[in-house]
């Protein structure tokens, strides 16, 4: 299989929409899909056919059994998270092909630890919310990061 451009991790999703417009990106992008479980929801076939997700089996997806199975898999590789709790604005991202990008849970985010260990990036708000919705921010950061790595995506 090929490396694609990105990779996009969501880690405990918890809502099915979510997740399945995330899902719409990466095929629309020619990204690869991370799910870390446990998720909030069922993505079998028959589950996410009745979502109405026809596009689903054409998701490049990798499931994670756990935490500890994904940072395994992720050793070695560029990770760059993704919170509102970040220090960094994302466009400071110093984007590569091959890049993994982490977003969390929609209800709590990133566990705190992690965070703390890798640094994560944020988008920024003016408004009184804590933050965006996550197919939003995912879609945000994934074009910003195709700006940089494929700029013919955006010629007219």
């Amino acid at each position: 299989m090929d490396e694609p451009w990105l990779h996009i991790v969501l880690v405990h999703p918890e809502i099915p929409p979510n997740t399945g417009n995330i899902g719409r990106v990466c095929v629309g992008l020619g990204l690869r899909l991370h799910l870390v479980h446990p998720l909030g929801f069922d993505v079998s076939a028959k589950a996410v056919r009745r979502a109405g997700l026809d596009y689903w089996k054409h998701v490049d997806l990798v499931e994670h059994a756990s935490d500890d199975a994904f940072w395994t898999w992720a050793a070695g590789r560029r990770v760059h998270l993704f919170s509102a709790k970040g220090e960094a604005v994302y466009t400071a991202c110093p984007w590569q092909a091959g890049d993994v990008l982490v977003f969390g849970q929609e209800s709590v985010g990133l566990p705190e630890a992690w965070v703390a260990e890798h640094g994560a990036y944020r988008l920024p708000l003016t408004g009184p919310i804590r933050s965006l919705n996550l197919g939003n921010t995912v879609t945000t950061v994934c074009y910003q990061a195709l700006q940089t790595l494929r700029p013919a995506l955006f010629e007219g």
